[in-house]
């Protein structure tokens, strides 16, 4: 990270549609420099969270300041100074990519450049055809290309990579890995686990328009159990490892045993290495599995 100056701060934060509920209580802070993820289920209140920041809507309670700006009463000078790409992205369908991208640049002032096509070209974008010609992965490059085209200071971006191919994906982490490397900042919203473990230095993972837990994702993995699988020279028996703290969905198959430890291995270690073992595999947890076990922690009212 390039510095500890905070660009988005939000205090409370909540906001209600009727009866419904949409963030409620969210304070957080992201810093300059670092790819900041929103992280959890459709419905969960991201997008929400986005447009508050925005001032695309008006808070029920709290607050948020953007580049040390007022979401609400200084939305008109936020916009012009961050790159936005929203979860729904679209435009006129008669106009080309390059239409809409030179409309938003007349909004800001801006002159003409090369920066443009030399996004498309990154992201094999076609900028002369129509919207309504183009498939959704091709509409979403449009969509990147607008928000990225200005070189904005901040960028948020809902579901970015929604649509996208896969060599298309692992180049928009090129870009945000390049943004992040000259000090800009980026909020990424999404629900793709693989993608935010990729990208973000920190997450705020968001549960029902609660926020549970704003950690850095070794942090978060780090606490995630780890899966543990025993091969024997012989029948395993599940009962003794189920038996161990912190050791749980132990399931016993043929000469093979597996499960979830939370914490130290050791004792797991220990019990399996008694016995002759032909085979042991110690995979990571992913970024998935913390966010669930997350989830299952606070449902259940345990500690996060």
């Amino acid at each position: 990270m390039n510095g500890s100056e905070s660009v988005i701060e939000t205090h409370g934060l909540s906001k209600h549609f009727g009866r419904h509920r949409g963030i409620e209580d969210v304070s957080l802070s992201v810093r300059r420099g670092e790819v900041f993820g929103l992280l959890g289920p459709n419905g969960a209140g991201k997008s929400t969270a986005i447009r508050l920041l925005l001032g695309l809507i008006r808070p029920s309670a709290g607050s948020g300041s953007v580049l040390g700006l007022d979401c609400w009463r200084a939305r008109r000078a936020i916009h012009r100074r961050v790159g936005v790409l929203p979860s729904d992205f679209a435009y006129e369908d008669m106009l080309t990519g390059r239409e809409v991208i030179d409309f938003f640049r007349r909004l800001r002032g801006l002159p003409a450049d090369g920066r443009a096509d030399e996004l498309a070209e990154r992201l094999r974008a076609d900028l002369d055809r129509p919207l309504k010609q183009l498939s959704r992965g091709n509409h979403q490059k449009i969509g990147l290309i607008q928000a990225l085209v200005h070189d904005p200071e901040l960028l948020m971006l809902d579901e970015p990579t929604g649509g996208l191919d896969p060599l298309m994906q692992e180049e928009f982490l090129r870009i945000v890995e390049e943004l992040r490397d000259d000090g800009r900042t980026v909020l990424l919203s999404s629900h793709n686990m693989a993608e935010v473990e990729r990208a973000c230095d920190r997450v705020a993972m968001i549960h029902q328009g609660g926020l549970l837990a704003v950690e850095t994702v070794d942090s978060l993995l780090s606490r995630a159990p780890r899966h543990l699988r025993v091969t024997f020279d012989g029948p395993a028996d599940a009962a003794p490892f189920a038996a161990l703290d912190g050791v749980r969905d132990v399931r016993a198959t043929g000469n093979s045993v597996e499960m979830d430890v939370a914490g130290d291995i050791n004792g797991a270690l220990k019990l399996a290495t008694a016995r002759h073992v032909v085979d042991l595999v110690c995979e990571r947890p992913s970024l998935e599995h913390a966010f669930v076990r997350l989830y299952e922690d606070e449902d259940s009212g345990g500690e996060l």
